[in-house]
């Protein structure tokens, strides 16, 4: 070999080394960078090999055990998504895919309005639950859950019905795919199912008689709109109805903040009946209903839980007997007492008057003795002081026979002689099985509202006989020198 041809030689075996060199120490640099910094490495996106550190068998098994636990968290991290985290991200320019689903829901043309009815109990139409109820807004059933193998979960699969309202936290969810939906044009379907009102809308309730048009294109005025008969609940529905368009009760319970902080003891069950009664009293005054009429059926549940069946939906009842129990659960369930502690019932229709009674002696009694009975202080007439809701009113004796036209006499009475019963003067008898009373009363204190009870049925050893003497009432003017209003 020449010289030259070894000079070349040696020459390209240096070139080698080098360039072996300088790329192993870039290497080596390259490694050291990425143990220093390990994000700026990742984000240049070279492959690097990271010399992996040999950690003690303590740390290992620390580490395999916190794996458990750090998989759960993050998963719940992930499922229990707050809204303050879903700002931050927002803000921070952040947003992943739910959250740009939720904003663009493709089933929202789906919702059916024209089927939905919140005025039914709030349970599974499947398991009967109450707990986490979910209403399908494409055909109005409700469903329990909303998780893999939960009702509404394969009700969304079987029937591609995509749109759940959550009952209880009125949140809605688009279903299989699990995410909240978040769009303004749902708020009226919010508001029916939990209708709000301001002291500002309250105050201007009497003030203004605007008809409402419904979802379905009826017009209905808030306040004066029917209650379903479900069965035979009618005596129920004139006694609520009547209770709604009462101004100071229905403003009372027109605003929940009211009394949903009254404190009950544990296992009480007759708050119930204020909750039931003040969505009631909302949803009949709802100027944005989907339809111009409301059942009352979560409010009558309540009734016949609350009066362990006294009172029930499938049997006829007795609207003044309904109408005394009502006002007095209502009164004690808002924490009133029966002297002491006032509630709104009591300040709108408890008034007081005085009943004195006499003792009668036994009518087949020799008048001497009767005689001297009568001066016996047992016999002696007493005073008691008493209050009162309503007020019962008689009514003459209907005629037996007919006219000379072979037709019924309906007979007229003034509303002012059959309030002569509490003039305390007029006097009553009243006989029980062993003894004879005779009764005045005389009114003492007047509520705001007065309710008459007037006494139509009679019943005796055959049947139940009705009075048909009509009540001339007095709606507004002068009678008599003196002002009646139908507040009085």
């Amino acid at each position: 070999m020449s010289g030259r041809s070894k000079r070349e030689s040696r020459g390209s075996t240096r070139g080698k080394r080098e360039s072996e060199l300088r790329g192993s120490s870039g290497r080596v640099k390259r490694e050291r960078d990425r143990e220093r910094d390990p994000e700026a490495a990742s984000s240049r996106g070279s492959p690097v090999r990271v010399k992996r550190e040999v950690e003690p068998a303590s740390a290992r098994e620390a580490s395999s055990s916190l794996i458990p636990f750090v998989r759960v968290k993050r998963e719940r991290e992930v499922d229990e998504d707050s809204e303050p985290e879903r700002q931050v991200r927002a803000k921070n320019g952040r947003v992943d895919s739910e959250d740009r689903r939720s904003r663009h829901c493709p089933y929202l043309d789906t919702i059916n309005r024209s089927v939905l009815d919140f005025d039914f109990e709030k349970l599974c139409s499947i398991s009967l639950s109450h707990i986490n109820a979910y209403a399908c807004l494409v055909c109005g059933k409700y469903f329990q859950g909303r998780g893999l193998k939960s009702h509404a979960y394969i009700h969304s699969v079987q029937f591609s019905h995509h749109v759940f309202l959550n009952l209880h936290t009125l949140k809605f969810y688009c279903l299989p795919d699990n995410y909240e939906i978040i769009d303004s044009s749902l708020e009226d379907i919010t508001y029916v199912l939990k209708p709000t009102f301001t002291k500002q809308q309250i105050a201007n309730l009497d003030k203004q008689a605007k008809l409402s048009r419904a979802y379905d294109g009826t017009t209905y005025l808030p306040g004066i709109v029917g209650l379903n008969n479900i069965k035979a609940n009618d005596y129920a529905n004139a006694v609520l109805q009547a209770l709604s368009n009462v101004p100071p009760l229905r403003n009372y319970f027109l605003e929940e903040d009211n009394y949903k902080n009254i404190k009950r003891p544990p296992g009480d069950i007759m708050f119930l009946l204020v909750q039931r009664f003040g969505e009631l009293m909302r949803k009949l005054w709802n100027p944005r209903n989907f339809k111009a009429h409301v059942s009352p059926h979560e409010m009558l549940q309540a009734v016949v839980l609350c009066s362990k069946k006294t009172f029930q939906i499938t049997k006829q009842g007795d609207g003044v007997d309904f109408l005394s129990w009502f006002l007095n659960a209502l009164h004690s369930a808002l924490g009133g007492t029966k002297k002491k502690k006032k509630t709104i019932v009591t300040d709108v229709f408890q008034g007081s008057m005085r009943i004195f009674t006499k003792k009668l002696p036994h009518p087949d009694l020799p008048a001497e003795e009767k005689e001297q009975l009568l001066h016996n202080d047992e016999y002696q007439e007493t005073m008691v002081e008493s209050t009162f809701m309503y007020l019962t009113l008689d009514l003459p004796t209907a005629p037996l026979y007919k006219d000379e036209k072979e037709q019924l006499i309906i007979p007229q009475v003034p509303l002012f002689n059959i309030l002569a019963k509490f003039n305390g003067v007029t006097e009553k008898e009243y006989k029980t099985y062993k003894e004879n009373f005779l009764k005045r009363f005389q009114l003492t204190k007047l509520p705001p509202y007065l309710i008459f009870c007037i006494k139509r049925f009679t019943k005796n050893n055959f049947f139940v006989e009705k009075n048909p003497t009509i009540v001339n009432f007095p709606i507004t003017g002068q009678a008599n020198g003196m002002n009646y209003k139908t507040s009085r």
